[in-house]
């Protein structure tokens, strides 16, 4: 990126976090001076634009509240019951936890936005780390199918949209690896084997590495550990595998390798070959200065300081995205939303969802440091006071934008009878069940859940996937007495309900059923087969379809269980 490019970007940021108040007094009314002829908004606000009126008229919602609104302009219906934007396509969701995607509406307006902030981050990253501009970045790109709609437009990922911008093709393009034949094809398997494969040949111009999601990066890099015998005999011989058979992936590849490169391929053998893969990026790629990758779903901020640890990386929102609002968050208890009281029409389903006290939703400016909030948005393309389900702490501000560290996503995991276990508490029930294996040599590396109401009483069963921390075997000797000993810590570590349920036996012993290596992989390509995004994929920490559980379950080396009452 050219350096007057960098500062351009860098003073915009400038400018818009430090009117950070105007900036959103605008965006909001903009999106009222268009959109309140709309038969969602006139509904409530009966054609007025006042900032007040809509914050004590308009609901907090969800995405059911508004499903009917959007899956009858997905029918085909005029978008203006919504918005009076035109409607460019539909961005579809991961739709991992309820195994169906859901339609978002998408502008013009929304598109660049989006596709902005890989700019504008690109731009910070180059004022903290120099000569970036000397190389390329391996980003490791994948798009999915669009299909077609009723109403006539597609409905994409949110990564296929991305890749298929004005603001991609034109200029970051230009600095990744791979040829935008490959990344655009629709061979999940054919792309990044090309994309690897020249990713290594082209390993010393690559100064940065990345995928859009953060989740796609460990399936790479197994993907990698499948496949690296085929990528150097390629290298060494200088003809593409046979296997590699579609045309948007074999052509571009035949101008890289045009000569047999042994030289190379000796180099990276010994690499390959090592047991532990321990800090196989910096071998594979010495020149590489940093990792790039997306670890939330949600476009509304960028790290300004991506140089710190990862666990003090926090987000500056950009109060041009959007028009946010923060309802307050009981501190104790992040998962639990305060009761909102709206003196006017109110959503009385999505109100009663919010527990714990009444307050106040707040304006972005007007969050606390310390504080704990859940983000509320509206936007041009329809949705107005939408509740995201992103809990996060204010951890400081840039110039007048807060910034914040994403808590987690409200949702319940796990439900049995009267007991809730959300995810947050089951991951950090299982991190503290972790500690058991660490002796062992085991890794945790894949983990997912369901409530067996069938038994009686209900219990909870986890799945666990494991491997030898210094070692690719799949071959394990489960200890009984340590596995046990891990369904007892993950159950110590549950909240106040549960455990007072087990002791009353309300609730049966926990189980871990450890399955076979391998075994979340197929999980993945069973969501990818009914909608989910490969890149958007993440791993549903509670599985509630059938035939997900039935795969995870056909695949178990040992079952274990919690012995005992708890104390």
């Amino acid at each position: 990126m050219e350096k007057s490019r960098i500062e351009y970007l860098l003073k915009k940021i400038e400018e818009q976090t430090s009117n950070a108040g105007e900036e959103q007094e605008k965006i909001l009314e903009n999106i009222l001076k268009r959109n309140a002829e709309t038969d969602y908004l006139n509904k409530f606000l009966h054609g007025q634009t006042d900032k007040q009126l809509f914050k004590k008229y308009v609901p907090v919602v969800t995405y059911e509240d508004i499903k009917s609104y959007i899956d009858r302009i997905v029918d085909g219906e005029p978008p203006n019951i919504l918005t009076t934007e035109t409607i460019t396509e539909f961005i579809l969701s991961s739709g991992t936890s309820g195994g169906e995607p859901k339609y978002v509406l998408s502008t013009a307006d929304c598109s660049q936005k989006r596709a902005s902030i890989p700019m504008l981050m690109e731009a910070v990253v180059h004022k903290h780390i120099e000569g970036l501009d000397k190389g390329k970045g391996m980003y490791l790109l994948f798009s999915n199918p669009d299909f077609d709609t009723p109403s006539g437009l597609k409905a994409r990922m949110f990564s296929s949209s991305y890749l298929s911008s004005p603001t991609f093709k034109t200029t970051l393009f230009k600095t990744v690896t791979t040829p935008i034949e490959i990344i655009l094809s629709l061979n999940k398997p054919q792309s990044m084997y090309c994309q690897l494969l020249i990713g290594l040949i082209r390993r010393h111009e690559v100064l940065r590495i990345g995928t859009i999601f953060a989740s796609t990066f460990p399936n790479c890099i197994k993907f990698l550990q499948d496949h690296w015998k085929d990528i150097c005999s390629d290298i060494r011989t200088g003809h593409l595998s046979d296997w590699i058979t579609e045309p948007d992936c074999r052509t571009p590849m035949l101008s890289f390798l045009l000569e047999p490169n042994s030289e190379l391929a000796d180099l990276l053998e010994p690499i390959f070959k090592n047991e532990s893969w321990e800090g196989i990026i910096t071998k594979l790629w010495p020149k590489a200065k940093y990792i790039d990758a997306i670890v939330t779903e949600a476009c509304f901020g960028i790290n300004m300081e991506p140089l710190n640890k990862p666990w003090d990386v926090s987000y500056t929102f950009l109060p041009n995205m959007a028009y946010f609002e923060f309802i307050p968050v009981d501190k104790e208890s992040p998962q639990k939303a305060q009761k909102l009281h709206f003196n006017g029409v109110s959503n009385e389903e999505s109100i009663e969802k919010l527990e714990n006290g009444s307050a106040q939703i707040v304006d972005l400016v007007d969050v606390k440091m310390g504080q704990f909030y859940e983000v509320v948005v509206t936007t041009l393309a329809g949705l107005y006071r939408y509740r995201v389900g992103d809990i996060l702490k204010v951890t400081g501000f840039h110039n007048k934008s807060p910034k914040f560290q994403f808590v987690e996503r409200q949702n319940v995991a796990l439900s049995i009878d009267r007991d809730k276990t959300s995810e947050a508490d089951l991951s950090k029930a299982i991190k503290a069940a972790e500690i058991e294996l660490e002796p062992h040599g085991f890794l945790l590396t894949a983990y997912s859940s369901f409530a067996d109401t069938w038994s009686i009483p209900g219990r909870y069963i986890l799945f666990w996937e494991l491997k030898l921390r210094d070692s690719n075997t799949d071959r394990l000797k489960l200890d009984s007495n340590t596995m046990e000993q891990c369904c007892r810590r993950v159950e110590e570590s549950l909240d106040f309900t549960y455990r007072l349920y087990r002791k009353m036996n309300l609730i049966g012993p926990l189980e871990i059923r450890v399955v076979k290596f391998g075994a979340f992989d197929e999980l993945m390509n069973f969501f990818v087969s009914r909608g989910a995004a490969p890149l958007q994929y993440k791993t549903p920490c509670c599985l509630k379809i059938k035939e997900a559980i039935e795969i995870l379950d056909s695949r178990v080396v040992g079952k274990f269980f919690s012995n005992g009452n708890l104390a």
